[in-house]
């Protein structure tokens, strides 16, 4: 008896009647109308997972760094009694390890007016050494000046706040505060007029619109907080790590205080942020699994369309795991071409984000990004190497699962059957 020649798994003619069926027939295009959306599903799905998460990614990041640059990692407040030792305490923090800056602030609710209009602002009363040692301020002047900002009576607005008073540097803008003087009528609100000494614009609408920061001396003074601060931030060189230092700042605090990090102050907001961000991954993971169930149908249309050929065959000598093979190639290409484009697609995308963001919004003469309803000035896109492999393998694997059924179906064909109504 002889025996039934064998083929090296994934023979040159396994590939050859792969791409057969992949090629056009009777002049209709890519295999099916169902392959061909199938790859279209695929494509778009991992295009728009990979530019989705990207976008989510860099827009995290982005308000991140805002918040984180113009905000302390760790707020220190006082407890039992005033901050009146500000100084030494700030000294003392400053020398923690790890600790980059303890900056003294004070901080009051005020409405900033102008001939032009008015809105409301919070102050900040901030040393000049503090305020040039962030950088998110001290880089990102836009008008004027910071230097000798402790020894005048100027003030640092925003960007977005002096367009909607129509102020430049050099002019004039008065604050007015609802705790002023104590008089026999009542109190009476604290006005003052102060001088734009810098103009600076961080790229975050909410922090450009609404921060004024003013001497530290000058804001005890308006505040009547004459020998006290309202708390100290604290920047650390890494706020993912923000609770490694919290007993060194209490330690050398050396006094009764309380301290909320960043992740407190903002846990509503990133916890959100986090959530969505999980919701989207999964509804747009179901538009490649679509995507990937077409292929099963697409391939179960192709393997009773060829019937005739697969019983050919195995007659011939095919064995079960050729025909197998032949169809899983045939639908992984799908599959497998379809991730790659689309990941192609989302890096071009994500890397010319904010450059079709502008034509599109050109084009359609409107505004696609607020930034006072997104908080930032630009559309970020920080692409993850682990997020965006996850997405293909995922979507590699859904495609090379979808084909195993319609593949073990064309396998199992029995010869006889397939040919006794030809």
């Amino acid at each position: 008896m002889s025996a039934t020649p064998q083929t090296r798994p994934f023979a040159p003619f396994e590939w050859l009647i792969s791409l057969r069926y992949l090629r056009a027939r009777r002049k209709e295009g890519f295999i099916s109308v169902i392959a061909g959306f199938s790859f279209l599903g695929i494509m778009l799905g991992v295009a728009t997972l990979i530019i989705v998460m990207a976008v989510m990614n860099g827009f995290r990041k982005e308000l991140l760094d805002k918040i984180l640059g113009l905000n302390g990692h760790l707020l220190v407040q006082p407890l039992e009694s005033p901050l009146t030792d500000w100084k030494v305490v700030a000294e003392r923090i400053n020398g923690v390890q790890g600790v980059r800056l303890a900056a003294p602030i004070v901080e009051g609710q005020a409405l900033a007016t102008s001939p032009f209009g008015a809105t409301g602002v919070l102050v900040r009363g901030i040393r000049s050494e503090d305020l040039t040692n962030i950088t998110s301020i001290a880089h990102n002047i836009k008008q004027g000046t910071l230097e000798g900002f402790d020894e005048g009576q100027g003030l640092a607005i925003g960007r977005r706040l002096a367009d909607t008073l129509s102020l430049r540097a050099g002019d004039n803008i008065t604050i007015v505060a609802a705790k002023g003087a104590v008089t026999p009528m009542g109190t009476l609100p604290r006005t003052k007029t102060y001088r734009v000494a810098a103009v600076f614009e961080i790229g975050m609408s909410e922090y450009d619109a609404g921060f004024v920061f003013m001497p530290i001396t000058e804001a005890q003074a308006y505040f009547n907080r004459p020998n006290d601060v309202t708390a100290i931030e604290v920047y650390t060189t890494d706020p993912d790590r923000i609770d490694v230092f919290r007993k060194g700042i209490t330690e050398a605090a050396g006094r009764p205080i309380f301290m909320v990090d960043w992740r407190q102050r903002n846990a509503t907001f990133f916890n959100a942020l986090q959530v969505e961000r999980n919701v989207m991954f999964l509804i747009l993971t179901l538009i490649v699994l679509v995507a990937a169930l077409n292929i099963i149908s697409g391939l179960i249309m192709l393997v009773k369309d060829k019937g005739g050929d697969i019983a050919i065959l195995r007659t011939m000598g095919a064995s079960q795991g050729s025909i197998m093979r032949v169809f899983l190639i045939t639908g992984a290409s799908i599959g497998v071409v379809g991730t790659v484009i689309g990941f192609l697609v989302g890096t071009v995308i994500c890397m010319n984000i904010e450059t079709i963001r502008q034509f599109i919004s050109w084009v359609t003469n409107t505004e696609l990004f607020s930034p006072e309803l997104y908080f930032l000035s630009k559309l970020p896109a920080e692409m993850d190497a682990g997020e965006t492999f996850a997405v293909v393998l995922m979507a590699l694997t859904l495609s090379l699962l979808a084909t195993l059924y319609p593949s073990w179906r064309a396998a199992r064909l029995d010869p006889v059957e397939a040919l006794r109504y030809e």
